[in-house]
């Protein structure tokens, strides 16, 4: 399968509610690293954090453009590709009373062979939650949450001062 239809299948599965089949796009202890949900290992984990998506929201479309991929030999997983996507869906959080949200972001997708090793993605978080009518406090403890985890991998060291 061609990079351009992996990640075709793959928007189309996940915007369909199709979890059974977005997970037979992953190796079996595959990653789906979900910028609401957090990274969810195996084929079970991403058939249940799907499911979740159908628990708040509906109509979902997802649209991958800028495909971008290239071998990466020597690593856990043979390719690596990067794909800018838009994303919109109709709110089922009580506030947000049916809103559209719409959002951008990246998706980065590694396979080895004809099934992906991981997937995440990166889009504004705070824009999301705000589209849905959430509390500005409730925004902000939810991002610094988020910002504390990334401060505590050991990767960032060097970039708040501990290395």
């Amino acid at each position: 399968m061609t990079f351009e239809a992996l990640v075709q299948t793959f928007a189309h599965r996940a915007a369909s509610g199709d979890g059974v089949g977005l997970a037979e796009l992953f190796t079996e202890n595959g990653v789906y690293d979900d910028y609401f949900f957090g990274p969810q290992k195996g084929r079970a984990a991403i058939v249940a954090m799907l499911g979740h998506f159908a628990e708040g929201g509906a109509n979902f479309r997802w649209e991958f453009f800028d495909l971008v991929a290239s071998d990466r030999l020597g690593y856990a997983s043979d390719r690596l590709g990067y794909a800018s996507y838009r994303f919109s869906y109709d709110s089922k959080h009580p506030a947000a009373k049916g809103a559209r949200v719409v959002f951008d972001g990246i998706g980065r997708f590694e396979w080895s062979g004809a099934l992906l090793t991981r997937y995440s993605e990166v889009f504004d978080r705070g824009m999301a939650l705000a589209q849905q009518a959430y509390d500005p406090a409730r925004i902000a403890k939810i991002c610094n949450r988020y910002a504390d985890a990334q401060k505590a991998r050991p990767e960032w060291a060097g970039h708040i001062g501990k290395a």
